[in-house]
């Protein structure tokens, strides 16, 4: 499968999944892509995103971090999925086992809480972003209020110092 890469200058994470929403025009191609962030650190920090399965039309990035980011995706080691199969069926609530049967994701790993069984449910919040470690896709989720888990990555994060 080809990946592409794409090292736009995107400044973090909610600038380059508003580039991929208005690429793919809120419609990716069915069966899907999987669209990936990457953070890349140093002199110039930023996110590069890496696009499988799917040609968008726009001449991909030869960049030494856009080539390091396909390789990373490439292999399953990183990535932060943005598009892939099955996102549009993750809304609300829903068991554990719903998710992993109705989309790319491999596994659910509760952080702070006890180990997750296929009848927990979690609430999606309308947010899911997975990463790819050892070769699959894994949602990172934190217990909520109710005997609920639910994504890690929460949708509108509050700015670092924002009080201050």
């Amino acid at each position: 499968m080809t990946i592409l890469g794409f090292d736009l200058g995107h400044r973090g994470t909610v600038e380059a999944e508003h580039w991929l929403t208005t690429l793919f025009a809120g419609s990716p191609p069915v069966p899907g892509p999987v669209a990936c962030t990457h953070l890349v650190h140093g002199p110039r920090p930023r996110v590069v995103v890496t696009i499988a399965g799917a040609s968008p039309g726009v001449a991909a990035s030869d960049s030494e971090a856009a080539l390091a980011a396909v390789a990373d995706h490439r292999a399953g080691r990183a990535g932060r999925a943005v598009l892939f199969p099955g996102i549009r069926s993750l809304t609300g609530t829903m068991t554990v086992a719903t998710m992993l049967a109705e989309s790319a994701i491999d596994e659910v790993v509760v952080l702070g809480g006890p180990p997750c069984s296929p009848d927990t449910v979690i609430d999606t919040r309308d947010f899911v972003r997975p990463q790819y470690r050892d070769g699959r896709l894994v949602l990172m989720a934190t217990p909520a209020p109710g005997g609920l888990i639910a994504p890690f990555e929460v949708p509108n994060p509050t700015p670092c110092c924002a009080n201050h």
